[in-house]
Formats: structure tokens, C-alpha cells, sequence
């Protein structure tokens, strides 16, 4: 699908959104060292748990919302909402005022419209784009992201905490700018109104749909083999969830200020908050050069080996980065991290759908997504346990989970093996077949 092929909406939220992205990356990453420095591990710990939850809750009602309100209407109200945020964001970090609890609460509040805003754009690439090209679009905002993941963290970096009030107001400028351009620009792309109100319903209130996602859960407590995939995914997403965390603080904490290229008497040096920049961006790197290529070289071995791999993998660049204050082994480390994220990356979404009945793959696929909300949420106290039993160990904890999660990973893809033959023989030796232990 070439370029002067797109619709217009997609164009421009392209654009909009990559310097949204950009600036978003810049901040991000770096806000689990600031709410550490100013409020202390364990508070910090706390609340970045409890935003997280606010998240969550948001996330339940986003999808509803945008078929609710139209795609449009949210997209223009959450970037409004995240312009009128980053007045209090700059507010709490200006020469005027200094106040992370003002931070925090800003802080949410950019998450909570964040996740008001991701479903109605991606409702809308669905509504303009031909399912035949939906993958490539989608391809491309995905590696539009990744750009910024790779530039985004190396200037926050500098301008974090060095220009931190300045930072802010560029976001709060861009916003505005993304807000009045969503407004002006773009149309409303949500179905007909009858048609919304067929799969939405007339009269259903927000709660309503709560309600009904939370019923859709139940799919877990029914399905054995769902429910190990489910725990295996929020154990070790408590490992690849630390980018931003644990991985944050650590760097800031215990790794020098150390020479990144000396050349006669030029010397480029790095602190280790620049350090954790240069990591964010080689992860944001790989992820954008070779997600396609690990995709199909994964396609070519089984998939419970796949999954027990890169669990193993995650746990043992944990290990690497509690070990090492050295920069160019933490590099090494992150590496083998990202390794691990991509080798699942292709795969995952197939093998729920193998899961799944085919009726309720719409369930199951929702209730997948709680092996991350789950696992985000409970992610951030790795933050207060670095004080209670220090950074080694609580790296070595991450690496059990790790191995942990590949032990479940194995046993679920056995019984899954087993499963799948069972459903193979015909009638007759299905009944004189004992049952797997897990079905």
C-alpha cells in the first residue's frame, strides 16, 4: 500500500503521533529514577503501582468508549486531556515550584488519557484500512514507535535532568498542536450509528461494560491450559517490564560515569543515566531492524520451545545486568534481553488463537492481554525491594521467575502436545485414551 494511498486521517496521525512518541520518550523512561530520587524507593514503588491500577481500569472502558462516543471525539478529548495535564506536569517541575506528588498525579493522569486514546486509534486504522493492508499499517505505526524508542531516550538523557521544565513545556506545545491538528483534520471514521449501537448497546452504561470484560475472564478459571500460559506470561513479564524500573534506578545508582569513546584527547563519557538512555535505544533499535527477520526464523521451530527460550533468556539477562556495573556488558545484557522479546513476538498472537474455540477468540484474546496489565501492575515493586533485600537480589528473584515461567511454559506445551494428538485419533481410541493431566 503506497503512500499517496492512505487516508488522510492515517497520515496525519502518523505524523502527529511520531513527535508525540518522540518527546513521550524522553520523559518516560526516566520517571521511575525521579519518583525514587524525590520520594524514596518504597513510596515510589507504591504509587507507580497504584497508577498502574488507574491503567488498568481505563484500559476496560477505552474500547468502549471509542464505539460508545466515536473514535474522533475521544482521540481530540484525550489529547486535550494530556495538554491540560502537562500544564501541572510543567507546573510541579518549573523554577516556580518543585512537587513530585503534583508529578505523580500528572503523571497518571497522562496514562489514564493515554489509555483513553490508544483503542480509539486503532479502532480508526481498522475503520479506514483494507484488512488486507491493516497489517502493513499497523507495521508501520509500529515502527514508527520503535524510531522513537531508539532517539527518544538518548536526548532525554541530556534533557531530562538537565532542561527538565523545558522538556515539559515542548511536550505541553506539541500537544496542543496534536489536539488542534486531530480537531481540525481528521473525520470521524466509527460506524453507522445503528451498527455501533447493535454491538455496543443503547442503553449500556461504562460500568456495564466493565462488567461484561470481567464476565469474559471467567474463560481463564475454565480453560487449564490458558490459565498456565496467562501465569507463565505475568511471571515473566516481571522481568522484561523492569526496562523502565528496575533497570532505571539500577543504572542511575550503581553505574559510574564511564568513557564511551576515547580518541587522543576527545572523550565522550557517560554517567549512568545516559547509560540507561543508550539501552533504551538499542533495545528500541533492535526491536525496529529486526522484528520482521526473528518473526520468520522463530516460524521455523516449535512453539513451546520458542516460549521456554526466551523466558530462560530473560532471566539470564537478568543476572548479566545484577552482576556488572560495566557498560559494555550492561549493552551485551540488553541484547540478550531483546532477543528474548522478539523471539515471542511474531508468534504469540497465533498461538492464542490455536487456544481458543474459535467463538470466543475475541475472550480469549482479551483475557491474553492480562498477562501484561497484571504483570505492569505488580511490575513496580521490584522499585522498594531493591531496599529491603538489595539490587542482586532482587535481580536473582527476577531470574527464578524467569525460570519459573519456562518450567510452566514446558509443562503447558506438553499437555498442549498431548491435547492436540488426543484430538487427532479417531473415536474410538479417543475413548479408551486417558484424559491429559491438563486440558
Amino acid at each position: 500500500m503506497k503512500w499517496k494511498d492512505w487516508d488522510a486521517n492515517i497520515k496525519v496521525r502518523l505524523i502527529g503521533e511520531f513527535f508525540v512518541n518522540l518527546l513521550f520518550w524522553m520523559f518516560f523512561p526516566f520517571m521511575a529514577i525521579y519518583f525514587s530520587d524525590e520520594l524514596g524507593k518504597t513510596t515510589a514503588g507504591m504509587l507507580l503501582v497504584l497508577s498502574q491500577v488507574v491503567g488498568v481500569i481505563t484500559n476496560l472502558i477505552g474500547g468502549y468508549c471509542a464505539d460508545k462516543y466515536g473514535r474522533k471525539k475521544m482521540m481530540v478529548i484525550s489529547a486535550w486531556g494530556q495538554a491540560a495535564t502537562f500544564i501541572f506536569f510543567c507546573l510541579a517541575n518549573s523554577p516556580w515550584m518543585d512537587s513530585p506528588i503534583l508529578t505523580f498525579i500528572a503523571f497518571s493522569a497522562l496514562g489514564l488519557f493515554g489509555s483513553l486514546y490508544w483503542p480509539a486509534s486503532h479502532a480508526m486504522i481498522a475503520d479506514v484500512v483494507e484488512e488486507k493492508h491493516r497489517s502493513e499499517v499497523f507495521a508501520v505505526f509500529y515502527t514508527s514507535i520503535n524510531i522513537s524508542v531508539v532517539f527518544g531516550p538518548v536526548l532525554g538523557s541530556i534533557f531530562f535532568f538537565s532542561y527538565r521544565f523545558e522538556l515539559l513545556l515542548a511536550c505541553l506545545a506539541v500537544s496542543i498542536v496534536l489536539a488542534i491538528v486531530l480537531a481540525k483534520y481528521i473525520r470521524e471514521t466509527v460506524p453507522v450509528k445503528k451498527e455501533v449501537l447493535e454491538h455496543v448497546g443503547a442503553d449500556k452504561k461504562w460500568y456495564q461494560a466493565v462488567g461484561e470484560q470481567l464476565k469474559d475472564y471467567r474463560v481463564i478459571a475454565s480453560d487449564k491450559l490458558f490459565l498456565l500460559f496467562i501465569l507463565a506470561g505475568i511471571l515473566v513479564a516481571q522481568t522484561f517490564m523492569q526496562m523502565d524500573l528496575l533497570l532505571a534506578v539500577y543504572t542511575t545508582e550503581k553505574v559510574p560515569e564511564q568513557s564511551l569513546l576515547a580518541i587522543g584527547n576527545w572523550d565522550i563519557s557517560l554517567t549512568g543515566e545516559k547509560v540507561f538512555g543508550y539501552l533504551i535505544s538499542l533495545n528500541g533499535l533492535m526491536v525496529a531492524l529486526c522484528t520482521v527477520w526473528m518473526a520468520k526464523w522463530m516460524n521455523r521451530f516449535k512453539e513451546g520451545r520458542v516460549f521456554v527460550l526466551s523466558a530462560l533468556l530473560y532471566g539470564v539477562s537478568m543476572l548479566v545486568f545484577g552482576s556488572t556495573t560495566f557498560m559494555w556488558v550492561l549493552f551485551g545484557a540488553m541484547v540478550i534481553f531483546t532477543t528474548a522479546e522478539l523471539m515471542v513476538v511474531g508468534i504469540q498472537e497465533s498461538f492464542i488463537s490455536k487456544l481458543a474455540p474459535e467463538n470466543m477468540r475475541g475472550q480469549y484474546f482479551a483475557a491474553a492481554g492480562l498477562r501484561f496489565t497484571i504483570g505492569r501492575t505488580i511490575a513496580p515493586i521490584s522499585i522498594p525491594l531493591t531496599m529491603w533485600i538489595g539490587f542482586e537480589n532482587t535481580f536473582y528473584l527476577l531470574f527464578v521467575l524467569a525460570v519459573i515461567s519456562a518450567g510452566i511454559y514446558y509443562l503447558m506445551f506438553r499437555a498442549f502436545d498431548k491435547k492436540v494428538q488426543l484430538q487427532g485419533k479417531p473415536e474410538t481410541e479417543k475413548e479408551s485414551s486417558p484424559e491429559p493431566a491438563l486440558s
